[in-house]
């Protein structure tokens, strides 16, 4: 009996991880596309996006919001929810380059999926498409369809899945 039960909870075990970590490749690649903008209006512009697109999916509240900064709160207390990092660095272009951290503190694995979070985020900045609000807060507005051709950005996950950095 003892070994029944012990061959399916490894066997329940082995399940669980043959999921995780997996990620969609086209997920994948919106999520490493490195995120630059253009110009100053249009570097303006996704830089709106990232704090709305922040503070409607962060479960933690946006603890420093400055032209070069957006962190949130967290992670704590082995919660899944993901915290965020938005960093903006000029470029000697006259572009720059946004990017994306997320990160959670829960031992099952982050929810939602950083990768995921991370090709939203991308997709929201660059106005390629609306995305629903992941917390309790008051839905954005929808972001303009326009894109630059060059527009890009990087995602790097950890080792377990656990976090998503650019």
């Amino acid at each position: 009996m003892k070994k029944g039960l012990l061959a399916g909870l490894c066997l329940v075990a082995t399940a669980g991880c043959s999921t995780q970590g997996q990620v969609n490749p086209d997920v994948m690649q919106i999520a490493t596309t490195p995120l630059t903008c253009s110009n100053k209006a249009e570097c303006d512009v996704w830089w709106q996006r990232a704090q709305t697109w922040v503070t409607s999916h962060s479960k933690y509240k946006v603890e420093s919001a400055t032209d070069t900064l957006i962190q949130t709160a967290g992670p704590d207390g082995g919660r899944r929810a993901l915290a965020y990092q938005i960093t903006r660095t000029p470029n000697p272009d006259g572009t720059a380059t946004i990017g994306f951290a997320a990160h959670c503190d829960g031992s099952l694995g982050c929810k939602p999926n950083p990768w995921e979070a991370g090709a939203d985020f991308k997709e929201y900045v660059r106005g390629t498409v609306t995305s629903a609000p992941q917390s309790d807060k008051k839905p954005s507005q929808a972001a303009p369809t326009a894109m630059h051709p060059d527009a890009s950005g990087q995602s790097i996950p950890g080792t377990s899945g656990e976090a998503i950095t650019q």
